[in-house]
């Protein structure tokens, strides 16, 4: 964890559930909160189960986030979603440029950022991911890829707007596989070196997440490393347990 900087633990359900299985998870976390917890939550639903999730969740803590926006605020955009809807929908974050929204769309940096000055706009926080792949971790630019996605990827009121940088080696998603603590210390050493150069004086509080099969047995050891400020988790959201179990294992300030 970065001092003077509050975790956050968020949660990408991804395209799963039904609207009643999505009610019965968030319910279930609402239920396992039996304390404020030592970190920021948030839940990120489909779109269709934004509204179900935000009414199971009630009063309790826990943030409602999107998993995507278009970058226009309105028109011709079949099938998309404009980050004005999702504001005027209660949402307060949005996750952008997930690997696979990377890779089964095609999304390029510019275009990413071009999304994450929409949700600015609108008044939410962007959750920009980033990472690289098996291929480019072996041939030794794993580091290089992420220094120009965020590079990329940020648009230059990022860090006034609180923005949240999530590394996830494309690799690790969904594979129960995870980097060496050493990696992931290194990757979030080097992230911080970027942000702070990129936006002096605001870019040493800006959060930085580990994601890529974070799960209750590992949650401890990655959430202790330096610059690991949360998590951005896949599978173990889907679960109230394991997504309050990694909660829990936020070390106390």
């Amino acid at each position: 964890m970065t001092p003077g900087i509050r975790p956050l633990i968020a949660g990408n359900w991804k395209m799963n559930g039904t609207l009643r299985e999505a009610a019965a998870l968030a319910e279930g976390i609402r239920a396992g909160l039996d304390r404020s917890p030592d970190a920021d939550l948030l839940i990120c639903p489909p779109f269709i189960h934004l509204h179900v999730a935000a009414a199971a969740m009630g009063w309790k803590p826990v943030a409602i986030g999107a998993q995507d926006c278009h970058p226009k605020a309105s028109g011709a955009h079949t099938g998309d979603v404009s980050a004005a809807m999702l504001a005027d929908a209660g949402v307060a974050y949005v996750i952008l440029g997930h690997s696979e929204r990377r890779a089964d769309h095609g999304e390029t940096d510019a275009l990413v950022q071009q999304k994450a000055a929409a949700v600015i706009a609108a008044g939410m926080v962007p959750v920009v991911c980033v990472g690289e792949t098996e291929a480019q971790r072996d041939a030794g630019e794993a580091e290089s890829v992420v220094s120009a996605q965020i590079a990329g990827s940020l648009p230059p009121d990022f860090a006034i707007a609180k923005g949240v940088v999530a590394y996830e080696p494309v690799w690790a998603i969904g594979t129960g596989r995870t980097p060496t603590e050493a990696d992931i210390a290194s990757m979030h050493d080097r992230m911080r070196a970027e942000v702070a150069a990129r936006f002096p004086g605001l870019g040493e509080g800006t959060r930085l997440l580990y994601g890529g099969s974070v799960k209750p047995s590992n949650a401890v050891a990655i959430l202790g490393l330096p610059n690991v400020d949360g998590a951005l988790v896949g599978g173990a959201s889907l679960k109230a347990e394991d997504f309050l179990a990694i909660a829990a294992a936020v070390p106390a300030p």
